[in-house]
Parts: structure tokens; C-alpha cells; sequence
């Protein structure tokens, strides 16, 4: 096979990928992103609730979104006006926040576009194996680059190639789909299955996203066994095949990037670890990506810019969330009585401050 040269490298092409490769290119760079499957968003494998702007400004004030977030119309299946957390006596607190539903696989398939717009060249069904010698391994040959990006999870292989570190004790989760008529509201589960367990209904037009996630701390079972428990309980009927991942829990990882290299959304923990969520910040970081990857190229610049300004938009709030996420580790898991005994002290509203990566302790 002929080796492919460009300028940046991008693998993977979910929305942290597609974000990096449209930013890239729009400043005149050539751009290749790899995918390893042969359709971009398939299998969906997330829980598909985007905040509202609002929201997420409201999280991330110092970030600079611009049009980042300007989704179509069509892309919104249903509006949300609220979570709510669920103790394991199935008492509920619904928290006001606002957000929508989407088709994760749509979703994905557009920000691809707007990449390919740009100017970026996608390789479906391409999987990257490893570095050698500045040269990207993949399944479709060789390529050349002059930056290489990885966006390719929370197990990324950019990551290990790279000598980057990885996100630490990764929660395994399992989504599905389910047929019926649900609230306009996302509920979060804590308990009730399994010591360390949560779980969610997130609600489209006639149907549901519905999972279960767990720490292994704390839960001894599988998956699928708290996801069959999950599924009896609330008698879903369930219209696809469960997919699974893994979600980055502990925070972001200590560095993101190298002399030539960066990772970006998942492979770089860029994930709330209080409640999963990582397709805002994976698409804030991404644009940070995408132009400091492009003026590496152009006029050498230190891409360790890229560190300091995704850690300016995003870092703290992250770390309030992780800090979060430890304590519940500490106080709330373990067992159902001790998480219902934690959300029932935390009560409504320093759960909501909790959600939004704000601290709940003076």
C-alpha cells in the first residue's frame, strides 16, 4: 500500500475527533481522520442527553463556544426540563436543567460532515494499531503526519503509543433502547441494583435510552445481570441489542499531549465524573485540538498550548466533579443504605450543584 501523508492525523470520529479534524482544516491544513468502523455513530453506545447551551456555559463560563453548539433542529428529539435522582428507596428530588435527546448516530454523522466540509478526508473502517518510527500503523496502510490526534476512547492506543497516561479504573456501563412513553425529564438511578450501581432513563420521541453502570469497587455481578434486574424492574420493553463501554470516572489525565501528539475527549478523561456526561467537553476540547493542531503545522506551536487552554476552559470544574465522585466512593457507595442516607444529607439543592460541577461545601 502506498503511504498516505498529511498534516494531522485524527483517530477516531466521534464528536471529539470530528471536532479536531473540522477546526484543523478550517485553517488550511490537510487533515485525515480514521475511523475503525465502517459507519461513523454505529453502534450507539452512550446515553445521547446534550445540555442546553445555557447549561453548559453555565458549567464551563471560561470556555469559548462561538457556534460550536448550534445544532439543527432535527438532530433534537426531545427537550428535557429536568433530572431526577432516584435513591434506592425510589424516593425522587427532580433538579431543574435543561437539555435535549438526540440520535447519538445522526449526531455524530453530522459533526463528520461539517469536518468533511472543512476540508478533512475521512478513512471509514480504518483501525489504527500503533506508532512506528513517526509513521501511524493502520489497517489501510501507512500514514504519514506531522501531528497525530487520539480520540480513540479511554482505551486509546494513540494514548499507549504515545506514552500518554490513560483514564484510571474506567466505570463499564451497557445501553439499550426501549419502545413506550416517558417524561421529558432524565432519571438517574442510585442503588437499587447493586451496592455502586446506577442506572438511567433518558427519553426520545416513543422510546427511552435506558442503561446501567457500576463501580467494580463496589458491585460483584455483571453487567448484564444488573441490566436484566434494571430491565424486570421497570418492566421495559427493549428494542435493540445492548451495546457496552467503558466511561472515564476519575477526572481528566495528568498530560494530553507530547512534541507531535495530543489526545482529546475520552482517551484524555475529558468526562463529568459525577454523571457521565463528556459530549460538550469532548467538542470544547476538540476546537482547542483542532487550531492549536494547525498552527503546530503552520507556524510550530508549542502544542502544549493545548493543555493550557483546554485546563482554562475546563479543568476546574472537572476536578470539582472528581473530587465529587470520590467522596461518594467514600460516603455514599458501599451499600444501599448509605447512599440513600448521602443524597437524603445532600438533599435537592447541593445535588444540583453536584450535576453542574459547583461545590457543594463552602
Amino acid at each position: 500500500m502506498e503511504t498516505i501523508k498529511t498534516d494531522v492525523l485524527v483517530v477516531g470520529a466521534g464528536p471529539a475527533g470530528s471536532v479536531t479534524a473540522r477546526y484543523a482544516a478550517s485553517k488550511g491544513v490537510r487533515v485525515t481522520m480514521i475511523e475503525r468502523r465502517p459507519e461513523i455513530g454505529m453502534p450507539v453506545r452512550c446515553g445521547e442527553f446534550m445540555p442546553s447551551y445555557e447549561e453548559i456555559k453555565g458549567m464551563f463560563p471560561n470556555a469559548e463556544m462561538n457556534d460550536l453548539f448550534d445544532i439543527p433542529e432535527n438532530l433534537r428529539q426531545r427537550d428535557i426540563n429536568a433530572i431526577r435522582l432516584v435513591d434506592p428507596k425510589m424516593k425522587a428530588a427532580d433538579i431543574p436543567f435543561t437539555g435535549y435527546t438526540t440520535d447519538r448516530d445522526r449526531f455524530d454523522k453530522y459533526l463528520a460532515s461539517l469536518a468533511e466540509e472543512a476540508g478533512a478526508e475521512i478513512i471509514r473502517g480504518c483501525a489504527f494499531s500503533r506508532i512506528a518510527n513517526g509513521i501511524a500503523k493502520t489497517s489501510a496502510g501507512d500514514i504519514e503526519y506531522k501531528v497525530i490526534v487520539g480520540a480513540d476512547g479511554p482505551g486509546s492506543r494513540v494514548s499507549r503509543s504515545l506514552g500518554l497516561p490513560r483514564p484510571e479504573q474506567p466505570y463499564p456501563a451497557v445501553t439499550a433502547q426501549a419502545r413506550g412513553d416517558f417524561d421529558p425529564v432524565v432519571v438517574m438511578f442510585f442503588g437499587g441494583i447493586a451496592p455502586g450501581a446506577y442506572s438511567w432513563i433518558i427519553p426520545k420521541r416513543g422510546q427511552a435510552n435506558i442503561g446501567v453502570g457500576f463501580s467494580p469497587k463496589f458491585a460483584s455481578g455483571t453487567l448484564t445481570e444488573y441490566f436484566d434486574k434494571f430491565v424486570k424492574k421497570h418492566n421495559f420493553d427493549v428494542m435493540s441489542r445492548t451495546e457496552g463501554k467503558y466511561v472515564p470516572s476519575q477526572g481528566p489525565v495528568r498530560r494530553t499531549f507530547t512534541d507531535n501528539g495530543m489526545t482529546v475527549g475520552d482517551a484524555a478523561g475529558h468526562v463529568i465524573s459525577v454523571n457521565g456526561g463528556g459530549i460538550p467537553l469532548a467538542m470544547i476540547a476538540g476546537s482547542i485540538c483542532g487550531s492549536v493542531a494547525a498552527d503546530r503545522v503552520l507556524n510550530g506551536r508549542s502544542l502544549e498550548d493545548y493543555q493550557n487552554e483546554w485546563h482554562r476552559a475546563m479543568l476546574r470544574p472537572l476536578r470539582i466533579a472528581a473530587r465529587g465522585k470520590k467522596m461518594a466512593d467514600v460516603f455514599a457507595f458501599g451499600s444501599d443504605l448509605r447512599t440513600g442516607i448521602c443524597m437524603k444529607v445532600l438533599g435537592k439543592r447541593r445535588m444540583g450543584k453536584l450535576i453542574r460541577c459547583k461545590r457543594i461545601f463552602p
